[in-house]
């Protein structure tokens, strides 16, 4: 094989970049087949680019013989279906998160890929590819700061699209805090509270805006959230580990703030999660293109066409917000129920 022939299914703001990303930026990869709902969306893109085509139906894009591996950006209610697909057919796919919108088909989607003894589903939690949250997980990986023992984040959003509930805060914004702190500590969260602040006047009504979630993990480290997405300003992600001999955090650098010397500081913020995240955006891909030529390189005998999250975590991370949903709507701490990891996929 030469060049992944790949399917995009959904080409909105998020999988329209992905094409582009595909296209003009990854090695090792050619987009031939785009997939949407709004069939003339999917049409005006495939004609610009050579070799490429619109399909439809987004499970004959999947089953087309012509590609190798799906990207699915796609509303997540229609993720389970084509992720059955994906696995029907032995197909890699890198999902958006989140993998399914609810913790029983996640976890079912879990146990269809675990039979087939084959790795094939990479979830799109791109923080993990951002080379400041690289660094800081080297850091606490290589034992300087001793035990990590708190865990401080913020994530602002200048505005939410139409429609944005509050519990849409807790599955579409905190889902990514929430596997930020699998990633840094390697641990499970036990259980989660979500606390309403006084809301932002200028938050949609009904939209319970800021949010504060506090998450407990396994071996009772703490970690606080603040999430408030309707400010206004602009795009900032913040995170902040507190250790035994000393702190570190990360989200200031990307924006130089100064002092100057009339007394005053400043800087400039990123207006959205594009430019903030977007050479995460791009590791992964070209991660994920390399390990699925790689596995098809393998033949029948490879197992793994996954560089980064997998089912597992997706799954994980549904379990979490489930709880934190819960936990929005009663204000008391809930526990976080997972089936035992070893019993479905035997690691």
């Amino acid at each position: 094989m030469s060049d992944l022939r790949v399917a995009v299914l959904g080409v909105g703001i998020m999988g329209a970049d992905h094409v582009a990303r595909l296209t003009s930026r990854i090695s090792g990869a050619r987009v031939v087949v785009v997939n949407d709902y709004v069939t003339e969306k999917a049409e005006q893109i495939a004609a610009g680019i050579d070799g490429c085509r619109a399909i439809g139906d987004p499970l004959d894009a999947i089953a087309d013989p012509e590609v190798d591996a799906v990207v699915l950006a796609t509303p997540g209610p229609t993720h389970e279906k084509q992720l059955l697909a994906c696995l029907e057919h032995g197909k890699p796919v890198l999902c958006e998160k989140p993998l399914t919108t609810d913790v029983a088909t996640s976890l079912e989607v879990v146990k269809r890929e675990a039979e087939l003894g084959k790795r094939l589903i990479q979830v799109g939690f791109m923080r993990r590819f951002d080379h400041e949250y690289t660094q800081l997980k080297a850091l606490l990986d290589s034992g300087d700061l001793g035990r990590a023992l708190v865990l401080h984040c913020a994530h602002r959003n200048p505005t939410v699209p139409n429609g944005f509930d509050s519990a849409m805060v807790v599955r579409d914004s905190l889902v990514h805090e929430v596997d930020v702190t699998r990633f840094l500590f390697d641990e499970e969260i036990v259980s989660i509270q979500i606390i309403r602040p006084s809301a932002n006047p200028g938050a949609p009504e009904g939209l319970a805006d800021p949010q504060i979630a506090i998450l407990r993990t396994a071996s009772g480290r703490h970690v606080d959230v603040e999430l408030f997405v309707t400010t206004g300003v602009a795009y900032e992600v913040r995170t902040e580990v507190v250790a035994e001999k000393g702190s570190a955090m990360i989200g200031l650098d990307v924006n130089l703030v100064r002092s100057r010397s009339d007394g005053t500081r400043g800087g400039q913020i990123t207006p959205g999660f594009r430019e903030r995240f977007g050479q995460a955006y791009d590791t992964e891909f070209q991660r994920w293109v390399d390990a699925v030529l790689a596995g098809v390189k393998g033949g029948d005998s490879a197992t793994n066409y996954v560089d980064g999250p997998s089912a597992w975590d997706g799954y994980a991370a549904a379990a979490v917000c489930e709880a934190g949903v819960k936990s929005l709507n009663s204000g008391l701490p809930v526990e976080v129920a997972m089936v035992d990891r070893a019993s479905i996929t035997g690691a």
